[in-house]
């Protein structure tokens, strides 16, 4: 089978610019988003989804019985930050109805910390840190029913991309990608490819194939994720934290709402801490969540899963622009497909969300015909706003672990980065100041820049005055040799 837009289609116009034929491959909520922002404008979008569509339906993933192959992290916590929730409500209010119709809930990401330590009460303003909260399965199934929906979007599942269409060079001999084909032997022309096939996406390697190589930095993020959901019994939907990740000797936790009465939390280790490996058991998983007061009420619930876990992930930067000069034009990269962060911070979807609409931005400019300038200009885009961050994010992972390893030998960790000091302090601190607290609440939340929200607030003096005699965790919790106590008990 071979598809392309019927003459009549590929001659209208949208916000002046030619309608394009899109081929989205992932259809998850990055794909799935670009998808609805794309076919918004005219585009007609077709996206391709490697996992078979058996269960995919919003029924299923309400009753946690949906599956994705495809998706290493799918059974992790997950969360929609404020950032990407203002996008969908602005850009896709239906596919915000739909999430709070399959339940959904707002969820205000410091309301655990308002009349905390010195943060004060609610303030005006901060309804910007609300959110919708639900697990990955309801959301995803949210977004794919209104995309199922919406006019010029059409999905099909099971079709896994095994090879790159290539057309006539459009630069230097350079390929120039006029569509893919599936597994099943289907052809799908496009005057654009999108990827948007996530963390473990092929496209790198079929784009090889045809002599492309991308640009491709790894970085091991070097973590290891054991996460459990729940769902409320008699005593309710656990109490707020004060912010949904903390960190303490050697481990992490991760908090977060769901849809209805549901939640997951996930305890976050070094990937070389064998030690602590037992915790993929439900047993010692509950044992060392008990020892930390702050978040040990996030067990007290029914238990929907074993202990779900997730290692070896990695920071990666994947760059279809080399030397100045695409490697391949008629296609560019969004999402987790383009880069890469630590789960523990949940940025993965709200960034490329954010992508999808740089997209559609570029596109509305440009259109397709001048195919070079289109990839620069994505490229361009994504790499001068996200590439900092992206490297900001792989600085921390590294130091991170090499304080646990620190940790793990009984050692103090020490470093003279600057940046790596401040995030120390503003984490230990946060609870002592009402305006650092809400500072970090916008990095977090992806409501503005560590530059935008405390260094040009002027906050970075009084974090470090108040920080230089805090201790390094500012949420009570065990040390390492309690710790392993818990996690080795009866052995």
């Amino acid at each position: 089978m071979s598809t392309r837009p019927t003459e009549s289609e590929a001659t209208s116009q949208t916000q002046g610019v030619p309608v394009a034929n899109v081929v989205i491959i992932g259809a998850g909520p990055v794909g799935l988003t670009a998808a609805m922002l794309l076919a918004a404008d005219g585009h007609r979008i077709t996206v391709l989804d490697r996992d078979p569509a058996a269960a995919r339906t919003e029924q299923a993933a309400a009753g946690g019985d949906w599956r994705r192959p495809g998706v290493k992290q799918f059974g992790q916590t997950h969360i929609l930050m404020p950032g990407g929730f203002r996008l969908l409500e602005r850009e896709l209010p239906g596919a915000v109805q739909r999430i709070r119709a399959a339940g959904g809930n707002t969820y205000n990401m410091i309301t655990g910390a308002w009349g905390v330590g010195r943060t004060g009460p609610r303030r005006a303003g901060d309804e910007r840190f609300e959110t919708v909260t639900a697990r990955r399965p309801v959301l995803e199934a949210a977004l794919l029913a209104t995309a199922a929906e919406t006019p010029g979007v059409r999905v099909l599942s099971g079709a896994r991309v095994v090879s790159l269409l290539v057309g006539e060079s459009r630069t230097s001999g350079r390929p120039h990608i006029a569509g893919v084909r599936t597994e099943a032997g289907d052809r799908f022309e496009a005057d654009l490819v999108v990827d948007a096939s996530g963390r473990r996406t092929e496209v790198p390697d079929l784009l090889a194939q045809v002599g492309a190589v991308p640009e491709v930095l790894r970085e091991e993020a070097g973590f290891r994720y054991y996460t459990r959901y729940f769902r409320a019994d008699e005593r309710g939907v656990p109490a707020a934290r004060s912010w949904p990740l903390t960190h303490h000797d050697s481990l992490s936790i991760v908090t977060a709402p769901g849809d209805g009465d549901t939640w997951s939390t996930t305890l976050v280790t070094s990937d070389r801490d064998q030690e602590l490996r037992s915790l993929s058991r439900p047993e010692v998983w509950n044992r060392v969540l008990a020892l930390y007061p702050h978040a040990a009420h996030w067990n007290d619930g029914i238990a929907l899963t074993e202990v779900n876990v997730l290692g070896g992930t990695h920071n990666t930067r994947r760059r279809l622009v080399v030397d100045g000069t695409p490697v391949a034009t008629g296609i560019v990269a969004v999402g987790d497909a383009r880069m890469t962060t630590n789960p523990q911070f949940g940025a993965g979807m709200t960034t490329g969300m954010r992508h999808a609409a740089l997209l559609r931005e570029v596109l509305r400019m440009l259109g397709t015909d001048d195919a070079v300038e289109l990839s620069l200009r994505v490229d361009r885009e994504i790499e001068d706003t996200y590439g900092p961050l992206w490297q900001d994010d792989a600085d921390w992972n590294r130091h991170r672990v090499a304080e646990i390893d620190a940790e793990i030998r009984g050692e103090h960790y020490r470093t003279d980065d600057p940046v790596w000091a401040l995030r120390a302090a503003v984490e230990a601190v946060l609870l002592e100041d009402a305006d650092i607290l809400r500072a970090w609440a916008d990095v977090g939340s992806l409501l503005a820049s560590a530059e935008e929200a405390v260094v040009k607030e002027g906050l970075v003096e009084r974090i470090m005055t108040l920080g230089a005699d805090a201790p390094r965790y500012g949420e009570a919790g065990p040390v390492r040799e309690e710790l392993l106590a818990a996690a080795n008990e009866g052995e």
